[in-house]
């Protein structure tokens, strides 16, 4: 199975850490965000990883390199000053992601999710995984009922930013600047995109207070 990790965006939210650093080379515990991702992956059998690049993208080829020494097989898609998002960032690697399901995380997170063997269904095209909504979201991005995603009702759960898409979500879908969450919206709709809830810890690296508080407890 591939992998991408989301590790383009400017990361606005986090400056001025980030005027010199990209988010996924910052660190927690004195080591950094993609390090953490690349054992994620590596201890879920992922060899392969894609890593779309923007902003300070040069830093992180310069400390990853080809990935070998953090025995990880790494390729680039470099989108430079023109940052595609979510989804164009995606549709732009889907040649090399290949025709299967993969997963695909934001450089932006940390967390001890163990990534688990996720099969599709037919009429399936993604799986988003969810936690119960931090104590900084008053409401979350979607409700989770037998074992499908909605949009409906409470909004009790906050996307982590790791999910597995079938390719098949994106076909027709140009190489331009977009967000996935129409897509998600409209999957959501057919009743096409699953979801399952981690209970363990997660947390969105959005701000240098919330940095702050999460390297002050690991």
């Amino acid at each position: 199975m591939m992998a991408m990790i989301l590790a383009a965006g400017k990361g606005e939210r986090l400056r001025p850490i980030t005027d010199k650093t990209p988010k996924s080379l910052v660190k927690v515990g004195g080591e950094t965000l993609l390090e953490r991702h690349f054992r994620m992956l590596i201890q879920a059998g992922i060899t392969k990883v894609i890593i779309n690049l923007g902003w300070l993208g040069n830093q992180v080829i310069d400390y990853v390199g080809s990935g070998e020494k953090f025995g990880i097989k790494v390729i680039y898609s470099p989108e430079e000053n023109q940052i595609l998002e979510t989804g164009g960032g995606i549709v732009r690697a889907l040649p090399m992601l290949g025709k299967e399901p993969f997963w695909v995380i934001n450089a932006d997170i940390y967390t001890d999710y163990e990534l688990p063997i996720i099969d599709l269904k037919p009429n399936i095209l993604g799986h988003l995984v969810l936690v119960k909504n931090p104590k900084y979201r008053l409401s979350g991005d979607f409700n989770l009922k037998d074992n499908l995603i909605q949009r409906e009702g409470s909004l009790p759960y906050t996307f982590t930013g790791m999910a597995v898409y079938d390719p098949k979500l994106f076909f027709n879908q140009s190489i331009r600047r977009f967000s996935i969450v129409p897509l998600l919206f409209d999957q959501i709709d057919k009743k096409s995109l699953s979801g399952s809830l981690h209970n363990g810890s997660w947390h969105d690296i959005g701000t240098p207070e919330r940095l702050k508080e999460l390297n002050g407890h690991v």
